[in-house]
């Protein structure tokens, strides 16, 4: 882990001084190898050298521990990152509270996967109660777990106790997107995924992402990311 340690110090330094944003960099297993002073603050500890080679279960309360830490090796073997993920955390004192999650894996010379490094940013949610959010992350993981099929933006609404109205105007305050624009996003970024990750045929990758064909998914792909899925992977190839 000497790749992920040697990353770890200007980052540290960075998110040290954001006291909003946890920051993370984990190996292999789901230990931690870098951590900024906020998570050092939630969880209690007295510095950083108490996470150093401990996993979310060590640290986090169950079932907490033990979900952040599937999340992590599931990362880790080769699963999709996860970006702008809705979780519910404990803090100290034992409040809850929402925050959008970021994780990527993080690889060596050789393109395996050594780690992964995260960011859990904290939503303000001002007189809300913590159950404000939780249809929203319900219906954000049903997004996620079915981006490969039809998403129809009115069942996703109801999932989170909303109409349809309201649930895209909870995205677009969340994240600056429309309901739609959120589906989009997402299923670019697991494509991108999978044309960084593997050696997929482009047309098993585009029905994957929820695309009728190649020649939609390419569409949508350059409008998006300025390439084609063909062009990004070879660049990142050559990267």
């Amino acid at each position: 882990m000497e790749r992920i340690g040697a990353l770890a110090h200007p980052f540290e330094a960075l998110f040290d001084a954001v006291p909003d944003t946890v920051f993370f960099m984990k190996d292999a297993e789901g230990r931690y190898t870098s951590v900024n002073q906020t998570l050092v603050q939630r969880l209690g500890c007295r510095g950083k050298a108490e996470l150093i080679g401990c996993t979310a279960c060590d640290v986090f309360p169950a079932p907490l521990g033990a979900r952040i830490l599937a999340q992590d090796r599931q990362i880790a073997a080769g699963g999709r990152p996860l970006h702008s993920v809705l979780e519910l955390h404990l803090y100290p004192g034992g409040a809850e509270g929402w925050c959008l999650t970021w994780k990527e894996p993080v690889r060596d010379a050789a393109g395996r996967i050594a780690g992964l490094a995260g960011l859990s940013r904290d939503l303000q949610t001002r007189a809300e109660e913590p159950s404000a959010y939780a249809g929203i992350s319900a219906a954000l993981a049903h997004i996620r777990d079915h981006l490969d099929g039809s998403l129809k933006l009115g069942d996703v609404a109801r999932l989170a106790g909303l109409s349809d109205w309201q649930f895209d105007q909870r995205l677009r305050s969340l994240f600056g997107v429309s309901a739609a624009q959120y589906i989009t996003r997402a299923r670019i970024d697991l494509a991108l995924s999978r044309l960084r990750g593997t050696s997929d045929p482009i047309s098993q990758i585009a029905l994957d992402c929820g695309y009728a064909d190649q020649t939609s998914f390419t569409r949508q792909f350059r409008k998006s990311v300025g390439l084609t899925p063909h062009a990004y992977r070879a660049q990142f190839s050559r990267e």
